[in-house]
């Protein structure tokens, strides 16, 4: 690099940069650098997918992570599981599990108290150009494309409440940076999708059937080396007559109680949800990485 990074950017090496070369190649990210894992599994935020490449590794080795997340909402509960594979910091592969239950509100929409929707969903993500850490020298964001396709599995019931399809096909592009002089992270992600409620309740509907484009905006402010603290927004389609769509959002602190366990805690709205109003509630997340 060109210019020196600033104190607090050699602060955060000295404490979070492993000694040897062998630790650099598997696990030399700087702490909470890679982000969390979503809700939809790639590397970013809760909410939000970032332009970062899941797990600890460098360009010169393999790194990974699984994290399971517990959303409590008034009247729902989201459970997602997942893992991730992340190749020389520029290929990242991943596979999450979505199960949504309707607790009580099920009775009420007709469908049975407990019933509950999953999704599988499958990702992957490349790196086109940047270094949201080591490019400190120039305002170039690390750049990432990635592709999501999403299998719900209530297809009957999708179709009954006007989704067009069970299965769908999410494409983004993302842009993050690490500004280590003011110790921030900021991402910008657009998203073109069709999915009802990130996909559990299907792909397109009776008032909209193709794809739109949508925004996942995150900032945080890393606090110290093993804490970041920030806020996130995400807009969605509406494409069901049925029940208004919303936009989501969070405010959340990451913190890597390890190197390799983060630990994720935020207070989240989703809006409405299925005719329910007012989601709003908790959101824990555990992560491992390697």
């Amino acid at each position: 690099m060109r210019r020196l990074l600033s104190l607090f950017g050699l602060s955060l090496l000295a404490h979070a940069m492993p000694a040897d070369a062998s630790e650099r190649r598997w696990g030399g990210k700087l702490r909470l650098t890679d982000g969390v894992s979503s809700v939809e599994g790639a590397a970013g935020g809760g909410l939000a997918s970032w332009a970062v490449i899941a797990g600890s590794e460098t360009r010169d080795g393999i790194g990974g992570s699984a994290h399971a997340t517990l959303v409590a909402l008034p009247d729902f509960d989201l459970k997602t599981a997942g893992i991730s594979l992340g190749l020389n910091d520029r290929v990242e592969l991943s596979y999450a599990y979505q199960r949504f239950d309707t607790r009580r509100a099920g009775a009420a929409l007709g469908l049975g108290r407990g019933f509950t929707f999953g999704q599988h969903i499958v990702s992957g993500k490349v790196r086109l150009v940047g270094d949201a850490v080591w490019d400190q020298d120039r305002w170039l964001p690390q750049i990432a494309i990635g592709v999501q396709h999403k299998v719900a599995d209530q297809g009957a019931v999708i179709r009954q409440i006007g989704g067009r399809s069970a299965s769908g096909t999410d494409l983004y592009a993302s842009a993050t940076k690490v500004v280590l002089a003011q110790s921030l992270v900021v991402d910008a992600t657009m998203r073109w999708t069709k999915a009802n409620q990130f996909g559990l309740l299907g792909f397109g509907g009776d008032r909209r059937r193709g794809r739109s484009l949508q925004f996942e905006g995150s900032a945080g402010l890393l606090v110290t080396p093993s804490l970041l603290l920030g806020a996130e927004w995400r807009t969605k389609p509406d494409n069901l007559a049925f029940a208004r769509e919303q936009r989501a959002l969070d405010a959340f602190a990451a913190w890597a109680v390890a190197r390799h366990l983060t630990v994720t805690a935020a207070y989240v709205d989703l809006g409405d949800i299925a005719t329910f109003r007012r989601q709003r509630g908790a959101y824990l997340s555990l992560r491992g990485n390697f």
